[in-house]
């Protein structure tokens, strides 16, 4: 089975049996239960309006349009962004006025999926109780639709690219005249999807040289999508070869930004955020949030900038509603996502760059010497395979006593934080799976700590 259902949505890969796979039944029941959903919470207002955005993945046309149709039928007009970032998606709903969003990608998942992820009037996911009640309309088999005069239409239909670009560029903390002064050279990986038009555009408003390499959208991707440093071997040496000042690589949907130093090497997907906070952070103190598998480097420099770290559960809606409790003026995922609350509550690639370049610029740094500045962790990452009588809850309950007597938080799995490194351990929730992410000052030392906790999960579930 590849239809995964969660609270953010539904994922899954095309073609197959129907409620095994992401088939037109499935996108049409979905979509259908979200849009009631929608219309519950907005009660007694005229027509909804919900913006549709897409990535380039080659099935994206296909189930734009079924999203499209169905949400006509459902009674709801439609604002079609078409081919758009998921943070250009997100921002096109509270700046047209809209009542929600259907982001139509997969993230950084290979060519054959592909997904709808829902938002709120505020641009961003559904919460968990939201999330539910989507998920549970969706399961009901008497929703009526609306007869022919109350059917939506398609009331725009345009791209918002340059809507985005001008937002981010109009932030106060984004330097383009210092960026431009640098006249900076940059090699953009855009895996065939969306980021090749809008990261390029971004860039070249601010002044850079761009080299583009897999830039055309067109859904056919270059290599793996989620942008790790296995899969990025080819920016890597692009960017020596052109005597680059650095290199800039973005998922299909443009959430996530990754960075290759002038000398072919990753700067760190960790350190993308690490790197934009420390620059927020020297203009304006405040507070931080990342999620719990995240490298402790952002704690590090907020709190060398006077500020207060927080962790939160995995999981951007997670990191969201803790930036809003602890009032965090920057925040994200270790994946390479920022979320920059000025522009929006959103993992925002866009952002990203301009906010880096910048940095970089005031800094009068090469990317390598930036990245020198730092504190040097290395994350290891790595999951054991369980058999699916084994009580998994069981299992972290358990590595939690055992650890009791240092810092251990269970919001999210079990985090056990030593002294100079720690270990998260958290149970999949489609597989008997643990994940045991483990960060240290060296390769060696996390995946030594990676291997001694391992081991003491295998003798606990007795395997």
């Amino acid at each position: 089975m590849t239809l995964i259902k969660s609270i953010s949505g539904i994922r899954g890969t095309i073609g197959g049996p129907i409620g095994d796979n992401l088939t037109p039944i499935d996108i049409v029941k979905f979509t259908t239960a979200y849009c009631k959903f929608m219309q519950n919470e907005c009660g007694e207002k005229n027509r909804l309006r919900i913006v549709v955005g897409r990535d380039a993945r080659l099935s994206g046309e296909m189930v734009e349009n079924i999203v499209i149709g169905t949400l006509i039928g459902c009674g709801a007009d439609v604002i079609s962004v078409g081919l758009c970032t998921t943070p250009g998606v997100e921002l096109a709903v509270t700046t047209k006025k809209a009542d929600g969003g259907i982001i139509i990608t997969a993230s950084h998942n290979p060519k054959q999926w592909n997904a709808l992820k829902l938002l709120n009037a505020r641009g961003e996911f559904l919460d968990d109780k939201a999330g539910k009640q989507v998920l549970a309309l969706a399961e009901q088999s008497n929703l009526a639709y609306p007869e022919i005069d109350e059917i939506g239409k398609v009331i725009e239909k345009s791209s918002f690219d340059k809507e985005h670009i001008d937002m981010v560029l109009s932030l106060p903390e984004v330097d383009v005249e210092a960026v431009k002064a640098k006249r900076y050279k940059a090699v953009v990986d855009a895996v065939n999807s969306v980021g090749g038009t809008v990261i390029p555009a971004l860039l070249e408003a601010m002044g850079v040289e761009v080299v583009r390499l897999n830039c055309e959208p067109t859904g056919n991707f270059a290599h793996n999508p989620e942008p790790i440093p296995e899969n990025l071997t080819g920016i890597c040496d692009a960017v020596v070869s052109e005597g680059a000042d650095l290199g800039i690589v973005v998922d299909p949907d443009v959430d996530r930004l990754a960075l290759v130093c002038e000398t072919g090497d990753m700067f760190g997907e960790e350190y993308t955020l690490v790197a934009v906070a420390d620059y927020i952070l020297s203009k304006q103190k405040g507070n931080t949030v990342s999620n719990l598998s995240s490298s402790r480097a952002l704690r590090d420099v907020t709190e060398g900038h006077g500020g207060c770290y927080s962790a939160a559960a995995v999981g951007e809606v997670n990191v969201v509603a803790k930036m809003k409790e602890t009032g965090a003026i920057i925040g994200g995922e270790g994946n390479g996502g920022v979320i920059y609350p000025a522009l929006h509550y959103g993992r925002d690639a866009l952002v990203g760059v301009a906010l880096f370049l910048s940095h970089l610029a005031h800094k009068d740094m090469k990317v390598s010497e930036l990245k020198a500045t730092y504190p040097n962790y290395f994350i290891s990452k790595n999951k054991i395979q369980l058999t699916p009588e084994i009580d998994v809850d069981a299992v972290l309950a358990e590595m939690k006593k055992r650890y009791e007597s240092y810092d251990v938080t269970d919001i999210d799995g079990v985090k056990i934080d030593f002294p100079t490194e720690w270990v998260h351990l958290r149970k999949s929730n489609t597989e008997p799976i643990i994940r045991i992410y483990s960060e240290s000052r060296d390769e060696a030392a996390a995946e030594a700590l990676a291997q001694k906790i391992i081991d003491e999960i295998k003798e606990v579930a007795h395997i």
